[in-house]
């Protein structure tokens, strides 16, 4: 394709697509997205039709793509969520709905008469993921701060023993980003003599980075998880939205199958995969390291931190979950809500902390929504 073949008032549009998005990047503070990133260094692999289709643990006849990186990203994260050794796989997907989806089809055949469980704090794709694969769930009540009801959970697969027990773990609630403990779940389990059950962590945010806690939550395979989805575009950041999931390989063994047109194994949910976010996921890790990404996350929690001191300074009823990043607080005014993106819910509203987040951007909104609020 040459370039400048745009006629004039379309090259108009397209620079004034430009400046709308530069402009609403700048100020938005309450969605987890990342937007600290420079990947120009992976300019020139625009030129190519990238695709990982297939199975990336399995070669293909298409060798146009970036399966070695996918691999290399996918065990990077398999490490970091302490999966079995040698009873691991996953792949790159287009974001934490997609991962989720994939958490509950391996349930689905592993169980096909399971009884999907999760809070009502859970993220929207998980009852349309339901309705797709056509699995039954039942809804858990919440604690105050977004986190599932265990006493709930329990007296709830107790009525249901004879059922096996699909769990969708939250990683980081949507509004809240409250943590549901895995390992307090599996001892549930453990209590009922629930023999056949499956746990999925939807970890999209927090997933991301609660291995670099301390105390590190329990959300990991270690603690009981059999599959772990998180979102690449989120603490990471990354131009096109993406995740990974990861699971284990015994599991993923159950559905796989040949297909001779492509050469590799059908494994994942879509045919044709983005060959370019395992790119810019392989790029970050790589460059940033663990110790980098730990710094992400001290910065993002040290600034969460400041963020509640100085709404609360100011008479506002912030508050957040113990090592998160979102801090949470009453509805300001439509406008305040406009400018800055705040995502908001029963009137509430968050502001996510990520790590290009800065105290001087907290101020800003602080100076902003006071003035505000005392309209009122």
């Amino acid at each position: 394709m040459k370039k400048n073949r745009l006629a004039a008032p379309d090259a108009a549009a397209l620079q004034q697509l430009l400046a709308q998005v530069a402009s609403c990047t700048k100020d938005f503070l309450g969605y987890p997205v990342s937007k600290d990133f420079d990947y120009s260094p992976l300019l020139p692999f625009l030129q190519y039709p990238l695709n990982n289709l297939g199975d990336p643990f399995v070669p293909s006849t298409y060798g146009v793509g970036s399966r070695e990186m996918e691999k290399e990203v996918v065990s990077f994260f398999a490490n970091l969520f302490r999966a079995p050794e040698n009873d691991w796989w996953g792949y790159v997907t287009n974001g934490g709905s997609e991962g989720n989806l994939y958490g509950l089809y391996l349930a689905r055949e592993l169980y096909p008469k399971g009884m999907v469980y999760y809070s009502d704090a859970t993220h929207y794709s998980v009852q349309k993921n339901l309705h797709l694969l056509n699995m039954p769930g039942i809804i858990i009540r919440t604690l105050p701060n977004g986190e599932i009801d265990y006493d709930d959970l329990e007296h709830t697969i107790s009525i249901n023993r004879h059922l096996p027990v699909i769990m969708l773990a939250n990683i980081g609630t949507t509004m809240t980003e409250a943590r549901d403990d895995v390992k307090r779940i599996k001892d549930i389990l453990r209590k009922l003599a629930i023999r056949h059950h499956y746990i999925h962590a939807d970890g999209a945010l927090s997933g991301s980075y609660s291995a670099f806690l301390a105390p590190r939550p329990a959300f990991d395979f270690a603690d009981g998880a059999d599959s772990i989805a998180i979102s690449g575009h989120k603490f990471i950041g990354s131009p096109i939205p993406c995740g990974v999931v990861v699971a284990k390989k015994s599991n993923r063994d159950r559905i796989a199958r040949s297909v001779a047109y492509i050469g590799s194994m059908d494994t994942t949910i879509t045919g044709s995969r983005n060959g370019h976010s395992p790119l810019f996921l392989w790029y970050a890790i790589k460059s940033l390291g663990i110790a980098g990404l730990e710094e992400r996350a001290r910065h993002s929690l040290a600034v969460a931190a400041y963020a509640v001191e100085r709404l609360n300074e100011n008479g506002i009823a912030a508050w957040r979950n113990r090592d998160a990043i979102t801090v949470v607080f009453p509805d300001p005014p439509a406008a305040v809500r406009q400018r800055w993106q705040l995502a908001s819910e029963n009137g509430w509203s968050h502001l996510v902390c990520m790590p290009n987040v800065s105290r001087q951007q907290v101020d800003a909104f602080i100076d902003a929504l006071t003035p505000a609020l005392a309209a009122v």
